[in-house]
């Protein structure tokens, strides 16, 4: 018998030596505020925060996988000086107030994190900042590995965040009393994770960088996003379709299902699921009797809309050939990385080179690679590099696709010597 007690005696002692676990964060200091949802309220509201002093910190909870919309159904805002308020955004649809409000604290720098997620629904509600610090930006240039607002503050202030109602369907009125305690706990510590981050980025060396990035955070903060092109060939399960007819099925069903939620400001998977649009559409020539043998169709949210499937099937089974949509479109940018060997093989090479200099860059600077250049622009300067290849041409290349100018300066002297063809 092999004797583990010694084994058994480290890995206690490694149990003994082990931090404690951060204390749980279970309210505000100064309590829950009740949710601001009147105009005299958000006058009072307005009026503190413009008093309070520093930075402000900014969240907001969508109800995404519930309705149809990204719109924000609370505002969690805190300022020193002015404290924590609450604010329910449906309670001034069709009003100028919370544009009012975004006008008001629009110079003063906003706090979020992950702003890249928040921005699009404060903008819709009037709400833009000028300047902001974004605390998951900036841990991701410090290099840290995991980015969570909980993991950040458990790691640099030694509190645990309550996360069980991060899902949460947040159009739900009244806000149950435990979801606006989660809530407010999300602005809690803010201002405090923003500033140990704001001197580690300055000791590092990376406040330049940072701030060159949370710029064009703010410069892209009222920019709509284009739609995309052919959206219904992103439905999961498309990929067991193998002729035009049956993508004109998948087409036509998500375009009745897409105009089935908006009208209820309902998730479209919460209606029918992309599966079974997929698994009907595999179908020869699916019917009545096909519907009934999927199982995504037998939802009760689903089984309410029998006939607009249906007729979505009639349409397209009508449709001729010449209507039918092809296969594939073509790709505005490169092809995938695993094809450029067959297709161009100095391209993939090139590509090869440059992903070599920018992973020796980012262990250098110890921040992800993704980070210090996106992958889009790469593919793009790997498969098409500027004719003549100069550091000029690289540099200008990169700044019309958008890269910043601190990661141009860091990566233009290696990529222009690694696009160099052999």
């Amino acid at each position: 018998m092999t004797d583990n007690s010694a084994a058994t005696e480290v890995v206690t002692d490694l149990a003994a030596e082990a931090a404690p676990e951060a204390p749980l964060l279970v309210a505000p200091a100064d309590g829950t505020p009740e949710v601001i949802c009147t105009s005299e309220r958000l006058d009072e509201a307005i009026a503190a925060l413009a008093a309070g002093s520093g930075s402000l910190a900014v969240d907001a909870e969508r109800a995404h996988g519930f309705r149809y919309t990204q719109r924000a159904y609370l505002l969690q805002l805190r300022r020193a000086g002015a404290g924590t308020h609450l604010i329910d955004p449906t309670a001034f649809d069709g009003t100028p107030a919370l544009a009012r409000l975004g006008e008001t604290l629009a110079d003063t720098e906003w706090i979020i994190h992950a702003a890249s997620q928040d921005l699009p629904c404060l903008h819709e509600v009037g709400m833009t900042p000028t300047r902001l610090f974004d605390t998951e930006l900036a841990a991701r240039l410090l290099d840290y590995p995991r980015v969570a607002l909980g993991t950040m503050l458990e790691e640099l202030l030694g509190v645990r965040l309550l996360k069980e109602h991060s899902a949460a369907d947040w159009s739900t009125r009244p806000l149950p009393a435990e979801w606006l305690t989660y809530a407010a706990l999300d602005v809690e510590l803010l201002i405090e994770l923003r500033d140990i981050l704001a001197d580690q980025l300055v000791a590092a060396g990376k406040d330049e960088w940072a701030a060159e990035e949370f710029a064009a955070l703010a410069a892209g903060a009222s920019t709509v996003a284009e739609p995309r092109t052919d959206p219904w060939r992103r439905t999961s399960g498309i990929h067991r379709v193998r002729t035009r007819r049956g993508l004109a099925y998948v087409a036509e069903l998500w375009h009745v299902r897409d105009e089935i939620a908006r009208d209820s400001d309902r998730a479209p998977s919460k209606i029918l699921p992309d599966v079974a649009i997929a698994e009907l559409a595999a179908i020869d020539r699916p019917d009545r009797t096909a519907i009934y043998r999927i199982a995504g169709f037998q939802r009760r949210q689903a089984r309410r809309y029998l006939p607009d499937w249906l007729a979505g099937l009639e349409r397209v089974a009508t449709l001729g050939d010449a209507a039918l949509p092809p296969m594939h479109i073509p790709s505005p940018g490169p092809p995938q990385p695993r094809l450029w060997a067959a297709k161009d093989p100095l391209a993939a090479k090139r590509l090869t080179r440059v992903r070599e200099v920018l992973t020796d860059l980012a262990t250098e600077h110890r921040l992800p690679a993704e980070n210090l250049l996106t992958p889009d622009y790469v593919r793009r300067l790997a498969w098409s590099p500027p004719d003549p290849l100069t550091a000029d041409a690289v540099d200008a290349a990169l700044a019309e696709l958008g890269a910043r100018p601190w990661q141009r300066r860091l990566t233009v002297p290696g990529l222009t010597a690694a696009l160099i063809d052999d």
